[in-house]
C-alpha cells in the first residue's frame, strides 16, 4: 500500500486517480507534489518570456511548451536521483520514510531505469533545440549531480539548488534567442573564404538581463528552500543534515527577507537592462508583495504552515513570468 505522503495534498490527483501499480512510480517522480515542477520550469519560462520581450514579441507558445515537459520529466529523473543517494538519511526522517526507496516498494536498480527513461526523452527535447542551450542543457548535469551531496558538507545546500533550479532561465533565453533546432541546419550562413558557419540563429546567446535574471532567481530560491527546510528542522538534526533554515535558526525569517530582496533587485535589474516597457513594473510590484508576505508569516515552530508558504512560490513565480511577458510593450500609458 502506497500512503500519501506527508508534504502532499490528500486530495493530489496521484492518490486520488492513479492505478495502484503505477503511484510507487509517480510518487518517486514526485508527481504527487507538482509545486515542484513549477519552481524548476518557471525559471525556463521567464528566460523564454524575457528573450521574447527584448525583441518586441511575446513567448512562443511551442517552446514553452517543451519546456514544460522537460522540466517535468528532469524533476521527475532529479527526484529519483536524490532520492537513491539519500535513501539512508531519507529512511531516518519522518517527511521521507515512506518514499518508495527507502520504504522498499522500489529499488534502486529500478529507479535508475526511471531515470534513464526520463533522460532520454529530455534529451530528445533537448537535442530540438539550438547549440548553446544543448551546451548548457548538458552543463546542468554537473549541477544536479552534485546537489544531493551539498547536505553533507554545507549548510547551504539551498545555495546550490538555486544554481541548479534556475539554470533554465539561462536555457530558456538562450533557446528563444535562437530559434532553429539544432539538427536542422538550413539556416548555416557561408562565410569569407568558403567556411560554413551557424547563424546566431542556430548558435543562440545570452544578454546581460538573462544573467541578472538567474542571479534573481538563485536567491529566489534560497529564499523558499530556507522555507521548505524549516519542515525538517527536528529531523535534520538528528539525522547530522545540514540546512541554511539549521544554520540560521531563529534568524531564518529575517535572512529569506534579506534573499528576497536581493532577488527583487536582480530581478528589477534585468528589466531596466533589458529595457522592458512599463507595464512589467506593476506587476514586478505585485511578485515582491508575494515574496515579501511569506518571512512575515514564517514560523521555526510551524512545519505545516512553512510548507503552505513554499507552495506560494508556484504563483508568485508565475507573477513575473507574467511580468516578463507583458514587457513587450512600450507604449504609452
Amino acid at each position: 500500500m502506497s500512503a500519501i505522503l506527508p508534504d502532499a495534498a490528500p486530495t493530489n490527483w496521484v492518490d486520488r486517480h492513479a492505478p495502484a501499480a503505477l503511484l510507487p512510480w509517480l510518487k518517486l517522480g514526485r508527481f504527487d507534489r507538482p509545486t515542484g515542477i513549477w519552481l524548476l520550469m518557471l525559471p525556463g519560462w521567464q528566460g523564454i518570456a524575457l528573450a521574447a520581450a527584448m525583441v518586441g514579441h511575446t513567448p512562443n507558445l511551442e517552446l514553452l511548451g517543451l519546456f514544460f515537459v522537460g522540466a517535468t520529466l528532469m524533476r521527475a529523473a532529479g527526484c529519483a536521483y536524490n532520492d537513491i543517494v539519500d535513501r539512508d538519511i531519507d529512511a531516518k526522517v519522518a517527511r521521507t520514510a515512506r518514499r518508495p526507496i527507502p520504504s522498499g516498494q522500489i529499488s534502486v536498480g529500478a529507479a535508475w531505469g526511471f531515470i534513464i527513461a526520463c533522460s532520454l526523452v529530455s534529451l530528445a527535447i533537448l537535442l530540438s533545440l539550438n547549440l548553446l542551450s544543448v551546451g548548457l542543457g548538458i552543463g546542468s548535469l554537473a549541477l544536479v549531480a552534485i546537489y544531493p551531496f551539498m547536505k553533507r558538507v554545507t549548510w547551504w545546500p539551498q545555495a546550490w539548488l538555486g544554481l541548479t533550479f534556475n539554470w533554465g532561465a539561462l536555457l530558456g533565453f538562450a533557446a528563444a534567442s535562437g530559434g532553429a533546432p539544432f539538427l536542422g541546419w538550413a539556416q548555416i550562413e557561408l562565410a569569407a573564404g568558403g567556411r560554413l558557419l551557424p547563424s546566431p540563429q542556430v548558435v543562440g546567446f545570452l544578454a546581460l538581463p538573462a544573467w541578472l535574471l538567474y542571479a534573481s532567481g538563485v536567491f529566489w530560491t534560497l529564499g523558499y528552500d530556507t522555507i521548505y527546510a524549516v519542515q525538517d528542522l527536528e529531523d535534520d538534526a538528528l539525522a547530522g543534515v545540514k540546512s541554511s533554515a539549521r544554520r540560521l535558526g531563529k534568524a531564518a525569517p529575517g535572512a529569506v527577507f534579506g534573499f528576497y530582496a536581493v532577488a527583487l533587485l536582480f530581478a528589477a535589474g534585468a528589466g531596466r537592462t533589458a529595457t522592458l516597457g512599463w507595464p512589467f513594473w506593476p506587476l514586478l510590484a505585485t511578485y515582491a508583495l508575494s515574496l515579501l508576505i511569506q518571512p512575515r508569516r514564517l514560523k521555526l515552530t510551524e512545519p505545516a504552515r512553512a510548507l503552505a508558504l513554499f507552495k506560494l512560490n508556484a504563483r508568485a513565480g508565475l507573477l513575473l513570468f507574467l511580468a516578463l511577458t507583458v514587457g513587450f510593450w512600450q507604449g504609452g500609458y
